[in-house]
């Protein structure tokens, strides 16, 4: 082997090397984000179920003070920045066991639960419905509210989580239906 080939060959393994090694430190970074997204996650996961604990005993989980199923259950939560939990410092107070919370100091009545306003309207009906005209009839008849589709949509699906009402799929639609008690 020559001088020059011998140079040319170590000239190689020093920038395969370096590849190699710029590769590894990109590759370090993106799973030090990774992991900063999965704590901002497992906080946000840990302040849900510290929330199901302390409302386990509640009588009906559909009526939970802090949730109203309209507007809020389509909404994703914003990301903490770096270093920052999402982790609350004092827990709220929750209200006595079997009575919903007070919707406010002045006791105006809250508005019903897009979920209890789905339910009525998938009453009415034996046949299984399409989220969306669940959606139209819901304006119609309460034009205060207004749902997006997703949310609409959200909210069914967690009502057949409950199993409180039943999900058909029928080619590419699905259709919903009360669960008979």
């Amino acid at each position: 082997m020559t001088s020059q080939s011998a140079a040319t060959l170590r000239s190689r393994y020093v920038e395969q090397a370096a590849s190699e090694l710029e590769e590894n430190r990109r590759l370090q970074q993106e799973l030090k984000e990774r992991i900063s997204v999965l704590k901002q996650e497992e906080a946000l996961l840990g302040d849900i179920i510290s929330l199901a604990e302390r409302y386990e005993g509640f009588t009906d989980a559909s009526r939970l003070p802090e949730q109203l199923q309209d507007e809020h259950v389509g909404t994703k939560p914003k990301r903490a920045t770096a270093g920052t939990t999402s982790r609350r410092t004092a827990p709220a107070k929750p209200s006595s066991a079997g009575t919903p919370a007070k919707a406010d100091a002045e006791g105006k009545p809250r508005p019903a639960l897009l979920g209890d306003l789905l339910m009525k309207l998938l009453a009415k009906y034996d046949e299984p419905r399409l989220a969306k005209e669940l959606r139209d009839e819901l304006l119609k008849k309460h034009p205060d509210r207004n749902p997006t589709p997703q949310v609409v949509r959200n909210t069914l699906e967690s009502l057949v989580a409950k199993g409180r009402i039943q999900r058909h799929k029928q080619q590419r639609s699905v259709m919903y239906t009360l669960v008979k008690s």
